[in-house]
Parts: structure tokens; sequence; C-alpha cells
């Protein structure tokens, strides 16, 4: 199965190791550096001459800087392009380039006998660089610990596939196995492909995308996704989605996405490195004037002092507090069942005051079953329900697909079903046999047709009963109604309360009827709710809450969701809806549980937490550093900043920002106290 990530994935697999390398050859050659130009103070090195030791420092230091470094010199070179953006990399190599320069210079003026002696600073330039490059292999493999939940997904899919053909079986690449394959699997292997069960029955084990740890009973008509595995009994599988389509391919190149996305606040430390490496390149320059002429302390420690100014100000630790936190937290995420496809999605989820629900598949199970039949008229039971199966057959609703697998238990014949439409919100019409036929809610066959009055009295019934009713009609007279009963999720209740103790509205948007809301509204404890509304119905009612001021996360999982779904400040696609829901937003959760929004809502929190956490440690460290690598204390104190000590500083900020990052790896995505606002109720509407 070809997965969009793996490259990437590769290259920066790639990329990490090669700066690991450059990293380790720096080090190796940089310690015999420092060690001569401390020769001074060691028993024995002071006994090198002066002149050699400026060649074998140069020597050693030309490769550090120029080989080992030079991925640093090309993203610093970049950033001088007309057009381009100054960053951390262009104080780095004005500030390695510099100290090297200075010292080849000092260099070619004791050979050539100007100067009896100079001061040099290879040993700076060169430690700078490995440092530097240290930060920058800390930051990979941090990326790469943050990938792991995209290459733990990956390995899911089996390699190969058995493949049914009329002369019998045969192990096939995975790459080419096409929609409509029939396809065995074996006990205990992986499902190679979403699809459907055509034969057999088994436990499959979902946790790898679910995280439900028992096995779930599945059998002919029932659903696969690629990456689960088969416990026991064979099973021959009809392929419907291969290759980049499947869920597991979906779920890893959002996981992708996302860890490259950027958050709306990252714009802040851009905005902040827009000026600020201008304003250094100047300080620095100033810093190099001012000891120069009005110092007194020479060219070399006016240089000194400015190249420590370029290398602690550099916003290594700036460019890290936002990518870091967003990859690490989305790939925590992953790991809960919590697919952030965007990186501004966490940053919304952080500000959630208020979550709009569907009922169907969102605070229900979604999978109804069938509890009641009523004909009018002379119409067989059976009949009715054919029709009515062959009718919805070609809609994607739960209580659609509820209708189909009832007349399939019942063995029923359907018929094809022509000039299909769904009428959202409403309902669905088409012909079946060329019989003209609309199925769908009393409210809307009302608009045209007289319903019986005694069938509609039962229908009210059936319905102050909790169960949801769908009528079917011709075009001249209603022939009866279906009824249906699709029972709450064990863990909405859990979950309401889980969203109340987080401080947040939960407000509850259905298309169903006011007695089928009003039950799961009591079983719940919702105090209001909002019921036979329209997809246009949810739009609003979003666009209303957001008008008043409330940061809105919309939960659904159909097609009749996406508008409300794509209008809310953030949406919850359910794993177990539609693909239109889960496209239209901007995160899903794989479990289709309602507990992963607490999930989410903790997860945003604690990552906005975390960035500006990481902007703090920044700003502060830039704010407290600079002035001292510029001598402000010297006049007073007599103390410096010496360029490699403020390299390592500099490096020190990034490790800080790389370590407070990671914690979010250990996030408390459970615990709803921690993380509340005070001041909210939960209401349902």
């Amino acid at each position: 199965m070809a997965l969009e990530p793996t490259d990437p994935a590769a290259a920066d697999e790639r990329e990490r190791r090669s700066m690991e390398r450059r990293f380790l050859g720096g080090a190796v050659l940089a310690l015999p550096v420092v060690v001569l130009a401390m020769g001074a103070h060691l028993p024995g090195v002071a006994a090198v001459p002066a002149a050699l030791s400026l060649w074998i420092q140069f020597a050693l230091a030309t490769p550090v800087v120029g080989i080992a470094g030079w991925p640093l010199w090309q993203r610093g070179l970049r950033s001088f392009r007309p057009g381009a953006r100054l960053n951390m990399f262009s104080l780095i190599v004005l500030g390695v380039g510099a100290a090297y320069g200075f010292s080849l210079w000092s260099l070619f003026a004791v050979t050539t006998g100007r100067a009896a002696t100079a001061p040099v600073y290879f040993e700076a330039a060169a430690v700078i660089t490995v440092l530097v490059l240290l930060g920058q292999a800390l930051e990979l493999r941090a990326r790469a610990g943050t990938g792991a939940a995209i290459r733990a997904l990956m390995n899911l899919a089996p390699p190969v596939a058995v493949k049914v053909e009329a002369d019998g079986e045969r192990e096939v690449p995975l790459a080419e196995v096409l929609v409509g394959d029939r396809l065995r699997v074996k006990p205990g292997a992986k499902v190679p492909v979403d699809g459907v069960i055509e034969s057999g029955a088994g436990a499959v084990d979902e946790s790898m995308l679910t995280g439900e740890s028992m096995p779930v009973r599945r059998q002919p008509g029932d659903s696969l996704a690629a990456g689960t595995l088969n416990g026991e009994g064979s099973l021959i599988l009809r392929a419907e989605r291969v290759g980049a389509d499947t869920l597991l391919a979906r779920i890893v190149a959002m996981v992708a996405e996302a860890q490259r996305s950027r958050a709306p606040i990252q714009r802040l430390a851009d905005a902040v490195s827009a000026w600020f490496v201008p304003a250094v390149l100047v300080f620095a320059v100033v810093t190099f004037v001012l000891w120069l002429f009005l110092g007194g302390q020479g060219p070399g420690f006016a240089l000194t002092q400015a190249v420590a100014v370029l290398i602690i100000a550099c916003p290594c630790a700036l460019g890290l507090a936002t990518p870091m936190s967003i990859m690490v937290a989305v790939g925590r995420g992953a790991g809960s069942g919590v697919l952030v496809r965007e990186a501004a999605a966490l940053e919304v989820l952080g500000r959630v005051t208020v979550v709009a629900v569907d009922k169907t598949g969102t605070l229900t199970e979604g999978h109804p079953r069938l509890t009641a039949l009523e004909s009018a008229g002379d119409t067989p039971l059976d009949e009715l329900l054919a029709l009515t199966a062959s009718l919805e057959q070609a809609s994607e609703h739960p209580l659609a697909a509820a209708v189909v697998r009832a007349a399939r238990e019942r063995n029923l014949d359907l018929g094809a079903v022509e000039d299909f439409s769904a009428v959202p919100g409403c309902g669905v019409r088409g012909r079946v046999n060329g019989r003209a036929l609309r199925a769908g809610s009393s409210r809307w066959l009302a608009e045209d047709l007289p319903l019986p009055e005694g069938l509609t009295a039962a229908a009210r019934q059936a319905e102050e009963a909790g169960q949801t009713v769908l009528w079917l009609a011709t075009d001249a007279a209603a022939l009866g109604w279906i009824a249906l009963s699709d029972p709450i999720k064990p863990t909405a209740a859990s979950a309401i309360a889980g969203l109340h103790a987080r401080g947040v509205r939960v407000v509850m948007l259905t298309g169903d009827n006011a007695r089928v809301a009003g039950r799961v509204a009591r079983t719940l404890g919702l105090d209001e709710f909002t019921a036979e509304v329209t997809p246009a119905g949810k739009l609003a009612a979003v666009r209303s809450l957001r008008a008043g001021g409330a940061v809105v996360a919309m939960a659904g999982d159909g097609v009749n969701d996406a508008p409300a779904l794509a209008a809310a400040d953030v949406g919850l696609a359910m794993g177990t809806g539609t693909d239109a829901a889960m496209h239209s937003a901007g995160v899903t959760l794989v479990k289709g549980d309602l507990r992963g929004i607490g999930q989410a809502l903790a997860l945003g929190r604690a990552t906005m937490a975390n960035i500006r956490q990481n902007l703090f440690f920044a700003f502060a460290y830039n704010a407290l550093g600079v002035p001292i690598a510029a001598g402000a204390l010297y006049p007073w104190l007599g103390w410096t900043l010496d360029p490699m000590l403020a390299s390592a500083a500099m490096a020190l900020s990034s490790v800080c920002v790389v370590a407070n990052a990671l914690r979010l790896r250990k996030a408390d995505l459970q615990s709803p106290v921690a993380d509340s606002p005070p001041g909210l109720k939960l209401t349902a509407l």
C-alpha cells in the first residue's frame, strides 16, 4: 500500500542520521581545537609553539565549520537572497563567519610577520557549529519520536494479500489489489484493505485503530478496516478501498499533514523573528563600534562581544517553540485516537467553550435496529420492508443501513433503485421496479400527502417510546411505516459529565423528531435540545453560537453534519461516520466515542499551554542574554560572555524548549480537572 507520508518520513530519517554524523565528526575535531586554545592554562599543551598551535587549530576547525556545518551555511545564506526572510541561521552564519574570518586574518597577520600575536577564535567558530548541530540533531530526533505513531500505523498494513480467483487463491503484492477483488483473510492475519465481509465470521482485533482492547465479532455484511487483526475464522473480504484510500492510509496522511502544518500562533513567532533578526544585526554592529571606539578594549574584544551577541540572540528556541509542541501533540493525539488534520485545530481546541453535538451516531450508537412495522391498506409487511430497503440501499444514513440489514436478515429480495436522490434532513426518493417511492419523516411526507389517522396515532406512540419512525409512500399515498430504535452509547453519559467538568456547554442539534430527541436528552441529563433541524438549521445554529461570542466545536458523523462541521471553529468527526464528515472536520475521533471530545479539548489546552511556556522561555532567554553578551555588565562587574559560552547557552535554550514540548507525550487527557476554565455551565440546546 503506497502511503503518502512514507517519503517525508524517510527524508527526515536520512536528515537526522546525517546531522548526527556531522555532529559527532565535528565534536571529535573541535575538542583538540578547544584544548589548544586553552593551551596556556593546561600542562603540556603550553609547550606547543604558538604558530604551530594556530595552524593546527585552523586545520581542525576548517572542516568543522565548512564541512560538518555546511547545512547551516546553506540555510543561512539562503536567508540573504532577495525576497527571503532573515532567520536564526542568518545569525549563525554571521557569528561563525565573523569568528572564523577574524581568525583567518589573525593567522595571516602572524604568519606574515605583520603582528607578533593576534587573538583567534577558531575554537569559538568550531564549538558554535558543533553546538548548533547538536541542537538540530536533538530537534530531528524529537521529530522522529513524534513520528512513531505514523510509522507504527504504516506498519500495520501487511505487504501482501491472498486474492481469491476462479482458479484458486494466490498471494499478490498489496499494491496490486483493486476495488472489487475478493480476498481471503486467514486466522491470525491482518486485514489488507478496507472492505466488506462476504462470507465467514470471526473475532477481529481493532485495537490498533480504535483502542478497544476486546476483539469485536464480525460477520457477513460488516465492514473491516485495513490493519486490523483477524483473530479467528477464515473470512472472504470484498475490497472497497485500497491503497491511499483506506482508513489507515488516510489516518497516516492526516497525522503527517498536521505535523507539517502551522498553527495561527506561529504567526506571532514569525512576526517577532521578522523584526528581531535585523534588530540583532544592528545591535551587534553597535556593540562592536561602541567597544572599539569608546570602550578602548581593542578590535579583538569588540569582535568577541559582537559575535557573542549574534550567537546568543540566535532565535533557535523561538523557531522551535510552536512546531515542536505541535508535532508532539499530534503524535500524542494519534496514540489516543484523536487525529488532528491541521495545527490550527489544536489552537482552537484550547479555547472551545461550546460543543454542539449531533444525536445519531454521536450520542447514540448510530446502528439502529428494526423494532416495529405498520402497513397501510393491504401491503404485506415483508413487502413494505423490502420496498423501503430497496430504496434505502443507496443511502449511507445509519437508519437506511438498519433497514437494509433487517431486510437481509429476513432473506428478502431487494429491487434495483433508479433516479435516487437524498433530501438532507428529510428523507430519500427514487424508483424501485419502476415505482416512484419516498421514504422519510412524517413531517416531510405530510407536506404533499394525507397520512392515515390511525397509522399516525400508532406512529406517535412508537415515537413517544423513543423510537424513530420512517414512513414509506408513493406519490399518491402512504404505504406504512417502520420503527427503529438507536440505543444511546454506553459512554455518552460519562462523556457529557466530563465535558461539564471541563466547563464546556453542550448543545444537541438533531434532525430526529422531538420525542426521540427528548428521550435522549432526559436520559443523558441534558436540559434543552433542538430537534427536527435540517442541515441548514444546524449550520445556522452553529453560526448563531459563534456570533454570540462562543468558540464552537461541532461533533457529528453524517453528510448532514458536514456544513455545520465546516462552519464551526473546529469540527470533530466521529471515525465511525462518513467521509464527508471527516473531510469537513479538523479533528477525527477514530473510536467514535464521545469521550474523545474531552480528550481532544484536553489535548488542545495542554498544547497551547505548552506553546506559551516555550515562547516565554525563548523571549526571556533572549531578553536576558543579549545585553549580557554585549558586555553591559563589564564596566561594573568585569563580566563578559565568550562566544562559546553564548553558543552553549543558545543550545541550552533550544534543549529546554524541546524537553518542555516532549512533556506533552505524558499529557493527561482523561482528567477534566486540570484544564477546566471556571465560570462555564453545561446546557443543551
